[in-house]
């Protein structure tokens, strides 16, 4: 696991660095071409420089957040922000639903919103083509 990654966990409750070590292995694990970092201040995983996911620590419990999620069409995922984003809480690590977890995984990296070039687009997001087989 990434230092900082681990670093982040260890600062969380003993349930929620449970959750936070279970979903970075499983990320990591299932999206072996993305790259992880701490990017304003919470683990994110990013694919060519764009975030696909990431979690938090939030009153409600660990949020597992997708930057595209909402064009997922999952009715788990709670619409978050004003943009594309989608995402769950857990409060205990069995809460996860595995099957579920790597469906969005999958869905992560293919369907995708250009967060990266938002700035240079003064906000305006817009869908990239992804090549399944890429």
């Amino acid at each position: 696991m990434d230092p900082a990654i681990q670093a982040f966990n260890q600062n969380l409750s003993l349930q929620e660095a449970e959750i936070g070590d279970f979903l970075a292995q499983y990320i990591s694990e299932h999206l072996p071409e993305a790259t992880c970092k701490i990017w304003h201040a919470i683990p994110v995983w990013f694919i060519h420089d764009n975030p696909i996911v990431g979690y938090s620590s939030l009153k409600r419990g660990i949020q597992l957040l997708f930057w595209s999620g909402l064009s997922f069409e999952e009715n788990q995922l709670e619409v978050v922000g004003k943009f594309k984003a989608a995402g769950i809480y857990f409060k205990n690590v069995q809460d996860i639903p595995i099957q579920d977890l790597k469906r969005w995984l999958q869905k992560s990296k293919t369907i995708q919103w250009d967060y990266k070039n938002i700035v240079k687009r003064k906000g305006k997001l817009e869908k990239l083509e992804i090549n399944p087989a890429s």
